[in-house]
């Protein structure tokens, strides 16, 4: 059981960040703690997130009944998401969509996640597959991660952002900021010239390390 308290200022502090670092802009994201079994902690919609409260997240059960909110307030348009991906990870605690600009650049230039040519993404992130494009804010969205959730820690949404989760909103965090990291190291790398993958030994290696 996640103290409620902490988790709500813990999920300003979050989204605070998430804002300073550019992965996700305005009212843009979203954010969710899972506090107990039934008990879900989540962002509002259409907030400006650098202002958000503790006081203005909403509860919803794991079916997405609002069971505590402010007056005024709802769950953010993107619930269903975070519930599909709680219903598939009974091992995680936290749930972050965001909107990192160049790791979501690649899925609307129709190119895989750069897992090959750095290690720490090999060893940290392992793969990072690319959910099927889905209408924001329709049960679309949380079909479309079903399968990949279950077995990746982060998925990108074709042409709308990522879904990263984890045991903690630190850990998750952590997570998509490596992610977007690397993306934007392949950027810069594919505007130098050809990027050059690590040897297929050292990639196994490396790969083996994300197992263990």
């Amino acid at each position: 059981m996640m103290d409620e308290t902490r988790a709500r200022e813990e999920i300003v502090e979050i989204a605070r960040l998430m804002a300073q670092q550019g992965l996700a802009r305005s009212s843009d994201g979203n954010i969710s703690v899972r506090l107990q079994p039934g008990r879900i902690l989540i962002t509002p919609r259409g907030l400006y997130k650098p202002k958000m409260a503790p006081d203005d997240l909403v509860i919803v059960d794991e079916e997405g009944t609002l069971l505590a909110a402010r007056e005024g307030r709802r769950p953010t348009s993107e619930m269903l998401m975070h519930l599909e991906a709680y219903r598939q990870r009974p091992d995680i605690r936290a749930v972050l969509h965001a909107h990192p600009p160049y790791a979501t650049a690649l899925t609307i230039a129709g190119l895989p996640y750069p897992t090959d040519f750095m290690p720490e993404v090999r060893v940290m992130l392992g793969d990072v597959p690319v959910a099927p494009y889905a209408r924001p804010g329709t049960p679309a969205v949380g079909e479309s991660i079903r399968e990949l959730i279950c077995t990746h820690n982060n998925v990108l949404l074709s042409h709308h952002g990522s879904i990263s989760v984890g045991k903690s909103l630190e850990q998750t965090l952590i997570a998509l900021e490596r992610m977007e990291a690397a993306a934007y190291t392949y950027y810069l790398a594919r505007a130098l010239g050809e990027p050059a993958p690590l040897p297929p030994d050292e990639l196994e290696a490396l790969a083996a390390l994300h197992r263990a």
